[in-house]
């Protein structure tokens, strides 16, 4: 730091009237900042497809935010996509998804590009709104030339998948997809779905879809005799056992091994299963 201050004083000349004494103080100072303004953080960038010959490269400069509603937050940022590819790009969408520090995907947005010819910079801005502070980006792509199609992400469509009785645990392919009733993702192929119910005998349902098949379909499945009697309590809850005896006070039932004792007053009814005799 430099500094520089002169006093200059003005004295009246002879015989010219007196005025007010002035003192005029300047003070040059040159101060030089030593905190400078924070440097704008590298863009993100991202080249496409993650392995293979490299077609597109963005990059994505820092995500300014624009506003708040809640826990959203609208961002924006200025992209740059360069056509690394030898051929022209007459159209590609992507979607982008986007990450907090911890992985956690916080919201997601839309880009495309058309007409890119080889080498070509296409720049634009972006909007998305997220639910936290964007650290990493996924590009997903949703359309692109025929000679790429091959990085498209299998198609899937979506089927509702019930049973009767509703509330069977089902699985798609031997991994567990949920409750019956169920929407899930299939791929065009052959698929096994497997529905189990405590009670009821499980039961497999082949599944084959097609590449021209759309969503909105559904798949119904009966599950088999219940193998066990069943209770169905005042409070709703259903028990399924080997009923062993009643009386006028209470119910014995053996469910999993187990022998439990229920008061007739907490039975709303009760459904027995037609048991095959024991040979003798």
């Amino acid at each position: 730091m430099a500094a520089q201050s002169s006093l200059w004083v003005y004295t009246p000349a002879e015989g010219e009237p007196m005025r007010p004494r002035r003192i005029v103080i300047w003070c040059i100072a040159l101060i030089l900042v030593a905190a400078a303004s924070a440097k704008e953080p590298p863009p993100l960038v991202i080249v496409w497809p993650p392995s293979g010959p490299p077609v597109l490269r963005f990059s994505f400069a820092r995500f300014k935010e624009t506003g708040a509603a809640g826990k959203q937050h609208n961002y924006t940022s200025d992209v740059t996509a360069e056509n690394l590819w030898d051929k022209k790009i007459s159209e590609a969408q992507f979607t982008f998804y986007v990450y907090d520090k911890a992985k956690v995907r916080i919201g997601d947005g839309y880009i495309s590009i058309s007409d890119a010819s080889p080498g070509a910079l296409v720049k634009f801005q972006t909007f998305i709104s997220a639910s936290g502070n964007i650290a990493s980006l996924e590009l997903v792509p949703k359309v692109l030339p025929a000679e790429l199609q091959s990085f498209l992400p299998a198609k899937t469509i979506s089927i509702t998948v019930n049973s009767v009785p509703q509330g069977a645990e089902v699985k798609l392919d031997g991994v567990p997809a949920g409750t019956t009733p169920k929407i899930v993702q299939v791929t065009p192929g052959k698929h096994v779905l497997t529905f189990s119910k405590e009670g009821f005998k499980t039961g497999t349902f082949p599944l084959e879809t097609t590449p021209d098949d759309v969503s909105g379909g559904s798949v119904s499945y009966e599950l088999g005799t219940a193998a066990h009697d069943t209770l169905e309590l005042r409070d709703g809850s259903v028990l399924s056992g080997d009923v062993e005896s009643m009386s006028a006070t209470e119910v014995v039932v053996r469910i999993g091994g187990t022998e439990q004792r229920i008061s007739r007053n907490q039975v709303k009814r009760i459904v027995l299963i037609q048991r095959e005799l024991p040979s003798e």
